[in-house]
């Protein structure tokens, strides 16, 4: 397969929206500028927001009838484009078209769309995403912001009780937002229905703040400097009924609440699951991020030398050293994985926002695996560009080389949509009743009011590639000591065969807990929380393991088989310790793994340009003076070597 075949594979479905993502972008016009002013960068992002092309782009999820391209998958991959752009531009966007624009369409009506969608695509109407609240970030069921309907009036009273309740850390906030989509507590009758989504207005059209509303400035960030991120603060600010966003629950104007969905909580996790998309968006840009700091630190590592060999007279490349390939390599191998794992998921989030009659377990499924993805992609962006500085030493330190800015710009990501520990619990919890489903009651824990109340009706299906990796895990030999460590089926099954097993004994240990303490059913959950994460991790490990699988099924590539192998066998060798620990390794097999990776290192060592060529990430669009200063210095060097030393 040639550079061009891999670049196909990875750049996968929405290959189209790529390219003309590289075509329409291209150039330095949109590229992240190192060293901006806070006001510099947002007067810039805030600029070029306007300049984005809707068709294809981040706005190309919005039906057709309003401008839109009603491609779900399309605005997903459009956002992973821009993230290789300018991370600042990329959050604007997906904070104006993927949240603020996209509750306005899944939590909204059609006079809700026939009013502002329009101005929305166009960023005429610049708006907010007002959910998190400084007193609660991830727990959005108990937000403290109300919103009390008054029959007198027929308008709601939308209210901040005290600080806590403060909207914090919102995009477009502090300066360019004009309204916002506001959650809060819906009361009306005296009784509450859980949260809601209402759109208030909060700027006049001379941009000062709406009566009522207090509106101030989160500041200097560790990164993102061009997202005008700030805080919210409602003062009995009167809100028109119509302008609640009541596509799951309707209040008639004597104050009489209707919904489809009676239960309160399975309302609210409804409403939420509508806004999967942004939580698919950040796990995909940090990913799209770290193949722009692996192009930046592989290329680099190919021209920069240092030590020499006895005998030899230049200076050995970087990539040359195996400690050097262990740092990039396996990374890399990773990212290739998560890569075709994240273009699985973007076509099961098309396939859904799609379909309006997309049932639950489907939809379901979908929010677990964006999930468990985020959490994945996110940490393995911090990871990986902080060795990508590491691997360009003093030189990755400095702003005018991309990294540090990569760095800033991604960190909050772990945190962003949902902080990555409670999103691992949430894919955990969906196994655990999946479990419990499929097998009977987990002897009282299952039928505990918290449980009931947080876990919700979630099972998780096996990925698209089941039918292919159960004939791969069929045809694995009996005895471990007669399989190649290179068999793809052997691989599967250990990663298989760990999930089950851990989530296994967190069933055993989660009835006990019900046996000993049946009324406290939050220290039940909390004292197997560490197996908990365990047993999520495990499970994202091998979900993206058969993407992978699939990927290179279809591809046929050797190659891609070889970075395959790299990605199975790291991971086992990472988790070496569990699989010794329950013998699903023996120690010289365990060694034996640790010389194959190196093995694969060194066959894969000649091809690393190449393989972060496959990214296709334009020059302009790296942005890094070192791979253009580098070469140059190298070959000054080279001249001076060549006068001074013997031959």
């Amino acid at each position: 397969m040639s550079n061009k075949g891999l670049r196909e594979a990875l750049d996968g479905r929405w290959a189209h929206v790529r390219e003309a993502a590289r075509e329409q972008l291209a150039g330095p016009h949109f590229v992240a500028v190192p060293g901006e002013t806070i006001d510099q960068a947002r007067d810039r992002v805030a600029k070029l927001i306007r300049e984005l092309p809707v068709e294809p782009g981040v706005a190309a999820g919005f039906p057709v009838a309003y401008g839109g391209g009603a491609d779900p998958g399309g605005s997903v991959v459009a956002a992973e484009m821009l993230a290789q752009i300018d991370l600042s531009l990329m959050v604007k966007a997906g904070v104006q078209w993927g949240l603020f624009g996209g509750a306005v369409v899944a939590l909204g009506t059609e006079r809700h769309h026939e009013a502002y969608l329009r101005d929305i695509i166009s960023a005429d109407l610049m708006g907010c995403f007002a959910m998190t609240e400084t007193g609660h970030g991830s727990d959005v069921q108990q937000l403290r912001t109300t919103c009390t309907y008054d029959p007198g009036s027929g308008t709601f009273d939308l209210h901040t009780p005290h600080e806590a309740a403060r909207k914090d850390y919102i995009g477009n906030a502090a300066r360019d937002g004009r309204m916002a989509v506001v959650f809060a507590q819906l009361v009306t009758g005296g009784r509450r229905y859980g949260v809601h989504a209402w759109l208030v207005p909060i700027r006049d059209e001379n941009g000062d703040p709406m009566p009522g509303v207090t509106i101030g400035d989160d500041g200097h960030k560790a990164g993102l400097l061009g997202v005008d991120n700030g805080r919210l603060c409602f003062d009995h600010v009167t809100v028109p009924r119509e302008m609640l966003l009541d596509r799951y629950g309707q209040v008639a104007s004597d104050g009489t609440y209707t919904s489809s969905i009676e239960n309160d909580t399975r309302r609210f996790f409804t409403m939420l699951g509508t806004l999967v998309r942004g939580r698919v968006v950040v796990g995909g840009a940090s990913s799209a991020a770290t193949k722009s700091a692996l192009t930046i630190a592989v290329r680099y590592g190919e021209v920069r030398r240092q030590f020499s060999v006895p005998g030899a007279d230049r200076e050995v490349v970087l990539n040359d050293y195996l400690a050097h390939q262990r740092k990039l390599l396996i990374p890399l191998a990773t990212t290739y994985a998560l890569t075709f794992a994240q273009n699985e998921l973007v076509a099961v989030l098309d396939e859904v926002q799609r379909d309006p009659e997309s049932d639950e377990h489907r939809q379901r499924e979908l929010e677990s695996r964006a999930a468990g993805l985020k959490a994945a992609q996110t940490w393995h962006a911090t990871r990986t560009i902080q060795m990508c500085r590491e691997a360009l030493g003093g030189a990755g330190y400095l702003a005018e080389n991309r990294l540090p800015g990569l760095k800033a710009d991604t960190d909050v990501f772990t945190t962003f949509e949902g902080d990555n520990t409670v999103l691992l619990q949430l894919v955990a919890k969906g196994l655990l009743t999946g479990y419990r489903d499929a097998f009977g009651s987990l002897d009282g824990w299952g039928r505990a009011t918290f449980v009931a109340e947080q876990v919700r009706d979630m099972f998780f299906e096996r990925t698209a590639a089941r039918g292919l990796v159960q004939r791969l895990v069929d045809a694995v030999p009996g005895r471990d000591e007669e399989v190649a460590l290179t068999d793809r089926g052997w691989h599967l099954r250990l990663f298989e065969d760990r999930e089950k097993h851990l989530l296994d004994g967190v069933i055993r240990r989660l009835r006990k807990g019900a046996a000993q303490k049946k009324d406290r059913p939050f220290d039940i959950f909390n004292e197997v929380q560490d197996h908990v994460l365990a047993v999520a991790q495990a499970h994202i490990d091998r979900v993206v393991l058969e993407a992978f699988v699939a990927g290179v099924e279809t591809s046929g590539d050797p190659l891609l088989s070889k970075v395959c192998d790299l990605y199975a066998l790291s991971t086992i060798e990472a988790h070496k310790g569990w699989f010794l620990e329950h013998q699903r390794l023996t120690p010289s097999r365990s060694k034996g793994m640790t010389a194959m990776v190196n093995d694969l290192l060194r066959q894969l060592r000649p091809r690393m340009s190449e393989l972060v060529g496959a990214f296709a990430v334009p020059d302009e669009w790296l942005a890094c003076a070192a791979l253009r200063e580098e070469p140059a210095r190298q070959d000054a060097m080279a001249a001076h070597d060549d006068l001074v030393l013997p031959h």
